[in-house]
């Protein structure tokens, strides 16, 4: 079934080779982010995948550009979709979804706090969400220095000991060695 499906869309859209992952999950890239919206509504409207499960992202840091999954679900026929689509990372805009999935607001709000991926037009998108009052990078950036942050912002506790992780896993684990 998923097959026919990808077999059908690759007709219409540009898309990627299929990774079928599982017997009920696919993932298909998505080459032309101008025709995100229309796949979407096609999937819901005419292909039953009526369940926004998951919209997230990945920071490729190396290749200057953010992954966005869009995982949908059709539930009468057992089978989810991963849509992913890339956006530049210097940009950093997405389309907005939120009329297609309502659902889709809190992952955008979500996505613009700790990656900086706008979604214009989206409700809400540029209130504080989980960071009340960040000023810093967005924490889920590569390039976030969490080292630094951590620094920075805390202070160091007395009797706290801090140890390599390797030495220490390998310590912990060839005790004798």
């Amino acid at each position: 079934m998923m097959r026919d499906l990808i077999e059908r869309l690759t007709q219409r859209y540009k898309l990627g080779a299929p990774v079928f992952q599982r017997a009920d999950l696919t993932f298909v890239d998505l080459a032309a982010n101008d025709q995100l919206r229309s796949l979407l509504l096609e999937l819901r409207d005419r292909e039953g995948f009526t369940h926004l499960v998951l919209l997230t992202a990945v920071d490729w840091l190396e290749e200057g550009r953010f992954q966005l999954t869009y995982m949908l679900n059709n539930r009468d026929a057992n089978q989810t979709l991963a849509l992913r689509v890339y956006l530049d990372r210097e940009v950093a805009v997405g389309e907005t979804i939120h009329d297609i999935w309502p659902t889709a607001e809190t992952y955008q709000r979500e996505l613009r706090e700790m990656f900086g991926i706008d979604f214009p037009g989206s409700p809400r998108v540029d209130e504080e969400f989980i960071l009340e009052g960040w000023t810093d990078l967005p924490p889920y950036r590569r390039d976030f220095d969490t080292l630094a942050y951590s620094q920075q912002t805390y202070r160091d506790r007395p009797g706290r000991e801090t140890t390599d992780p390797r030495t220490h896993m390998k310590h912990k684990l060839y005790p004798e060695g």
